[in-house]
């Protein structure tokens, strides 16, 4: 299954740089010091699906939540790509996520060439675009009730080994936690408007890729990575950050020019 021997970490690291053991214990510290304080749940899903890239030799990540109406819906992604977004969105309709959020258990799929009946349309159009070979669907749940789906894509087909898929059930809960307030997990109350405020800020941030995509005459992930890293470096929230764009009251140069990540390189595992 491939990794990235160079594929920076979420801090802008190097794997290359560290131990494995080393950066899980980075992304829980990273999350735990997140909690304590008041904190931005899109940033926070954010880093959490590019610490389960970099842990879990998958290519791509995603996160996806139940809406007011139980509608899967994209809200974090560790690649702005159109394809990885388009599948993740497809897997809402017919796929391992639906699945794994309508059963609130983890799928695996060592190989969707083999699950074209299970899933005919999510497979005819993952085969289409020739790019995934794998998917692991892992549950962000409460108490037994689905929250959303932690989503893992892999280029070449195989199945995660064991202690892998406890550790990206663990990097879901996390996800889960996040989410939701201590407050409501005591009450029992599962906070549909605090899923509904997330799943509003992602709008907004596609927004304002668009206004910066526009305006810089660059690509919608070239966008969201500016944006991303002007907000971590102005210690600023990545929503208002987004809000700001789209309503005019930040200098969209100075959002442009922030820099992007140094190319990824990758080998076998």
């Amino acid at each position: 299954m491939a990794t990235s021997s160079n594929e920076p970490y979420p801090d802008g690291g190097d794997t290359s740089m560290r131990s494995r053991e080393g950066l899980v214990s980075e992304a829980f510290v990273a999350v735990a010091d997140t909690l304590v304080d008041d904190y931005d749940v899109i940033e926070l899903l954010d880093r959490l699906v590019g610490y389960t890239v970099a842990l879990l030799a998958a290519d791509a990540a995603g996160i996806l939540l139940g809406d007011a109406r139980t509608e899967l819906r994209v809200v974090a992604s560790s690649s702005e790509d159109a394809q990885v977004m388009e599948l993740l969105a497809l897997q809402a309709g017919d796929g391992p996520c639906l699945e794994c959020f309508q059963n609130v258990a983890p799928i695996s799929v060592a190989d969707l060439a083999e699950a074209a009946e299970r899933w005919p349309a999510f497979t005819a159009q993952v085969s289409a675009r020739g790019a995934f070979r794998s998917v692991h669907a892992l549950p962000l749940r409460l108490r037994g009730q689905p929250i959303g789906v932690l989503s893992l894509f892999h280029h070449t087909p195989g199945a995660l080994p064991a202690a892998d898929l406890a550790l990206g059930q663990a990097l879901a809960d996390v996800a889960t936690i996040g989410i939701l307030s201590e407050r409501a997990i005591r009450s029992g109350e599962v906070l549909s408007e605090q899923l509904q405020t997330a799943l509003n800020s992602r709008v907004i941030i596609e927004q304002a890729k668009g206004v910066l995509a526009n305006r810089g005459g660059i690509t919608m992930d070239a966008a969201f990575d500016r944006m991303r890293r002007h907000a971590r470096q102005h210690n600023v929230r990545l929503v208002e950050l987004a809000r700001q764009v789209a309503a005019g009251e930040v200098d969209l140069n100075l959002v442009l020019a922030a820099p992007l990540p140094a190319p990824k390189g990758s080998r076998r595992r």
